[in-house]
């Protein structure tokens, strides 16, 4: 039994969903449309402001499609209603962060600076405070867009284990190593 599958999506107020051909269920809300084509085989069914997904049967296959397609479907729920934000802290002695639209400039270390362009569905903020670390917010509808474009700032200069710079999500714990501490006796 699927407990994530299992789980009915209140729709809140504001937010309407449509079950096109081919399963494609798209959901409209006052921050955007969100769209998704569900596999034919899984079935969604709205019935008193509650959406839920079923599944035919009990294949291993079907399973496995039930609970992602009722996470990717809440995910475009909350998305349309309120939004999602991931933010990212670069962390690390002359590390800056800049952004002018959806052009990000970063300086990590290397002998040049870093520009990326960030897709048009997002929209990102830096925040450079005196005596805090440089900071880089990603805003947007898409789940999905928002964990793989941070995935990609984060992959320019990934967290080392000895000093701990690099840029990391806010909040994540960095497991650190010790020096060559017992080198001479």
């Amino acid at each position: 039994m699927s407990r994530i599958g299992n789980k009915i999506i209140p729709i809140p107020s504001g937010v309407s969903i449509e079950i096109g051909n081919g399963n494609l269920v798209t959901v409209n809300g006052p921050k955007g449309t969100l769209s998704q084509q569900v596999d034919p085989d899984i079935q969604v069914v709205i019935e008193d402001q509650v959406l839920t997904v079923k599944r035919p049967t009990e294949q291993k296959r079907h399973k496995a499609l039930h609970g992602l397609y009722r996470s990717l479907i809440n995910n475009m729920v909350v998305g349309v209603s309120t939004g999602f934000k991931r933010e990212l802290e670069i962390i690390g002695v002359g590390y800056k962060a800049a952004n002018q639209g959806n052009i990000l400039e970063l300086n990590l270390g290397y002998s040049h600076a870093i520009f990326m362009a960030i897709p048009s569905e997002l929209k990102v903020t830096t925040a450079m405070e005196k005596g805090k670390n440089p900071m880089v917010t990603l805003e947007g509808i898409d789940k999905q867009l928002i964990g793989q474009v941070a995935a990609k700032i984060k992959s320019l200069r990934p967290v080392e284990p000895y000093k701990g710079k690099g840029v990391r999500f806010l909040g994540e714990q960095v497991r650190r190593k010790a020096g060559k501490a017992g080198g001479k006796k």
